[in-house]
């Protein structure tokens, strides 16, 4: 299997952004140490963003290994290629701005990233999985 060189260089900007990951890890140790300050709804969202902020990254690197061995039709093929990517971007996103400053209650309307995360998700999974199974049985 070739991986072609664009999704060769996705791939390394993916594994770059996990070292973003890595450092929110530090960042959330530190939260959990009481060196940095943060409330309970606060600290539930740093986890739950860097949680999606790296499992998404990984199975976007997991679906980009694959998709070039599948000949997808070019619409297929872009969301296929870009939903996954996007959520790992937004969901976490969604989390970590949401909950911005001193001791907020609830989070901001910036939540709406994590629901548009979502949505690019579930689009770029259905689009690689059809497309995959698709290229497997034809």
């Amino acid at each position: 299997m070739t991986i072609q060189p664009g999704t060769q260089v996705l791939i390394g900007v993916l594994l770059l952004a996990l070292v973003t990951v890595e450092s929110g890890g530090w960042f959330l140790t530190r939260v959990l140490r009481g060196k940095a300050p943060a409330n309970r709804l606060q600290l539930s969202f740093y986890r739950a963003g860097h949680a999606h902020a790296g499992v998404l990254l990984v199975l976007s690197i997991a679906i980009l290994g694959v998709l070039d061995s599948a000949d997808l039709p070019l619409g297929w093929d872009l969301v296929a290629r870009n939903g996954v990517p996007l959520a790992a971007i937004l969901m976490p996103a969604g989390f970590f701005l949401s909950v911005l400053g001193r001791d907020p209650q609830k989070p901001s309307r910036l939540l709406a990233l994590l629901w548009i995360g979502a949505a690019s998700l579930t689009v770029g999974l259905l689009a690689a999985g059809i497309g995959l199974i698709a290229a497997g049985v034809s």
